[in-house]
């Protein structure tokens, strides 16, 4: 009697903040282990199907760097990045698309429809959801001549213009969106875009509620290396000044920035490799991630499950 007693007061605990979150828009970014072990993808499509059953909008953006390369290398072809960032030809993007449009988005959308969800998956091109340009060249420090030297990204993409309207129209009829990360150039040209990019930008586009970035790291750490509950825009500017907030965190925590700006509520980074980690971030009172909001009044609260 008394864990079911526990039961009843876990699912309490959670009513204020499903009654708070009803109708509401969550961008999600998947990806890292969760997409590698089988444990963690069946959790991430119950935590989908979960949400979306209680009245939440789920859009997924999902990854698949380590699939991608694991094509190219069975194929003899080399992966290149700069700056996080995979060197793109032409080659290499009709793997990328094959990869992303084809076998992972078909096998995220098959799970969450394995267990009751009501999936679609699309890519950026579709609908023209996803207008981009080529990004620019990037530049490093050539070791022979000790100057810049000017490096192609190739087929990367920089996004111009988020098109929600097929978003909506999925919305509209109970389906949950899962969008590849490739654009559409102004030449029709396909481009490959960094994931937390498109869902930074899908986030606004839709002035959406939340913006989660599942990653393979706890969160946003303090110099001391404590995980940081909850932060505000200023308070992450500080740490990106003293270089606390660098490395692989440093984008991640500007495409959060991005939101907030844009309108978004409330941003997200959360450890992917938590089984049910959406559901603990979302719906208990400390989360298991790092939030960054715009003021300290829109942080968690016990008064205030936002």
């Amino acid at each position: 009697m008394k864990k079911l007693i526990q039961k009843a007061e876990i699912l309490l605990e959670a009513l204020p903040f499903i009654k708070n979150f009803y109708g509401k828009t969550f961008v999600i970014k998947y990806g890292g282990n969760a997409m590698v072990s089988e444990k963690l993808k069946d959790n991430f499509a119950l935590d989908i199907v979960m949400m979306k059953y209680i009245g939440i909008n789920p859009v997924i953006i999902h990854g698949g760097g380590p699939q991608i390369d694991k094509t190219l290398k069975a194929l003899g072809i080399k992966s290149q990045f700069f700056e996080g960032q995979r060197v793109t030809n032409k080659e290499t993007i009709d793997v990328v698309e094959m990869v992303l449009g084809g076998k992972i988005n078909k096998e995220i959308v098959s799970l969450i429809n394995r267990h009751g969800g009501n999936a679609v998956g699309i890519t950026g091109k579709d609908g023209d959801l996803i207008m981009a340009k080529r990004h620019k060249k990037g530049k490093k420090q050539s070791a022979e001549t000790n100057r810049p030297e000017i490096i192609d990204l190739g087929l990367v993409g920089e996004i111009t213009k988020v098109n929600p309207r097929i978003l909506e129209t999925l919305d509209k009829n109970e389906f949950v969106p899962v969008i590849a990360p490739i654009g559409k150039g102004g030449d029709g040209t396909t481009l490959n875009i960094n994931a937390d990019f498109v869902a930074s930008k899908i986030a606004s586009a839709l002035k959406a509620e939340k913006l989660i970035l599942m990653t393979d790291t706890q969160g946003v750490k303090n110099k001391t290396g404590e995980l940081q509950s909850g932060l505000t825009k200023k308070e992450v500017a500080a740490m990106i000044k003293e270089k606390v907030i660098k490395d692989g965190m440093l984008p991640k925590v500007k495409c959060c920035l991005d939101a907030l700006k844009a309108g978004v509520h409330k941003t997200h980074i959360v450890d992917g490799r938590v089984q049910h980690a959406l559901l603990l971030e979302i719906f208990t009172e400390d989360g298991i991630g790092t939030q960054i909001v715009e003021k300290k009044s829109d942080l968690k609260t016990s008064s205030t499950p936002n």
